[in-house]
């Protein structure tokens, strides 16, 4: 493996772009060194380029570029409870979680790899009741620091909104006339910028990329870490 980042290149997306027409365990067994070489290798250099940059915006997210139990997501999917039972994902990903966070669905900044379908931001995925709870009730108690998350214009210019499915009724306990409702009827809270093309990913200049994007991502990532007790 390579210790340099110079952007994910052809190889990278051939990979990809081949196991969705093969996603079979025959296939990926004759292409597994290939898959070793030509996507974890370049996640892997890309996760140490983010890791230095990454602390300057916060030394509580970690960027571990070890393939396995690291920031880089596994290939495998869980298939034990779906109809799909296609046995490999068919794009790459790398969650920079907080280091208190267990598992994906900590707070965290992330990175989506996919033809067409290029994301990567900052927030909390469907995250425990007890966390979703407490952030729920910073948004109640602390409506003006909200505000000033959704209002942040280098916020607003990267992302244009914060996501994530919400509940279709006030979530219980919650007065349904409390300032922003719709926000705290939320299951997951992330700002994710998008992009279609690939080619943004092709040099080493996708670090600064990232980053800039991370940063921007960093009042709703400020909130959420306050709302769920842990540093930023």
């Amino acid at each position: 493996m390579t210790d340099q980042f110079a952007g994910f290149n052809a190889d990278f997306w051939a990979f990809f772009s081949e196991l969705k027409q093969n996603n079979n365990r025959e296939w990926f067994a004759v292409n597994k060194e290939r898959y070793q070489s030509k996507v974890v290798a370049p996640i892997s250099a890309f996760i140490s380029a983010i890791a230095p940059k990454l602390r300057e915006i916060s030394p509580h997210y970690n960027a571990d570029p070890r393939p396995n139990r690291g920031s880089m997501f596994r290939i495998y999917r869980d298939v034990r409870f779906s109809r799909d039972k296609r046995p490999y994902k068919e794009h790459a990903a790398a969650q920079f979680r907080h280091r208190l966070g267990k598992d994906a669905h900590a707070p965290g900044f992330y990175v989506h790899l996919e033809a067409g379908n290029i994301r990567y931001g900052g927030g909390i995925w469907t995250p425990p009741s007890d966390a979703l709870r407490k952030i729920r009730e910073r948004i109640v108690d602390k409506p003006g620091k909200w505000q000033a998350v959704i209002d942040d214009k280098i916020f607003l210019n990267q992302f244009g909104a914060i996501r994530g499915d919400s509940l279709k009724r006030p979530p219980r306990d919650f007065d349904a006339d409390a300032p922003h409702m719709e926000d705290i009827k939320r299951k997951s809270f992330f700002a994710m910028k998008s992009q279609d093309n690939s080619d943004i990913t092709a040099t080493a200049e996708f670090v600064d990329e990232v980053i800039s994007t991370f940063e921007a991502a960093t009042p709703l990532m400020y909130f959420i870490s306050d709302a769920v007790g842990v540093e930023f």
